[in-house]
């Protein structure tokens, strides 16, 4: 990928983040129906997006292809737009993530095998594994921590 600016987000950016989003997770979430996106959509949206630190990742021409949410040492969202996956795009983020805002931790769907090993070549190692994500529902997570 070409030259990444990283900026923080703006509550006008919202509605291309959500859609940046929904794309990202219909791509790589296949074990999610069109009702768990849904559920979580809103949630992110109406709440989540105001709970963390969000960075955008924008292409030369200003293009939002992928953001970050960090809160506190941790990762708590990381997509990337379909059209710009394995262009380096979340590897500039978590690169970014890691040295500058100090994150340290990632939470990672156990049934997103991609994101996975996206997160262990980045140096992250499986230190737990719930049987649930933090709603409840049936998608064990992962939690990764980066190793030095």
């Amino acid at each position: 990928m070409q030259h990444i600016s990283l900026v923080p987000a703006k509550k006008a950016d919202y509605r291309k983040l959500i859609e940046v989003w929904e794309a990202s997770v219909r791509a790589t979430h296949h074990f999610l129906n069109n009702d768990d996106i849904l559920f979580y959509r809103k949630l992110i949206f109406e709440q989540y997006f105001d709970l963390v630190d969000l960075i955008c990742a924008k292409s030369p021409n200003a293009i939002i292809v992928g953001f970050m949410g960090v809160l506190q040492d941790k990762l708590e969202m990381l997509f990337i737009d379909p059209a710009y996956r394995g262009e380096g795009v979340g590897r500039i983020l978590v690169t970014y993530a890691c040295e500058v805002m100090n994150v340290s931790k990632v939470d990672v769907n156990e049934q997103n095998g991609q994101a996975v090993g996206f997160y262990h070549r980045l140096g992250f190692q499986t230190v737990s594994r719930d049987p649930v994500d933090g709603m409840g529902k049936p998608f064990p997570v992962l939690h990764m921590q980066k190793t030095l």
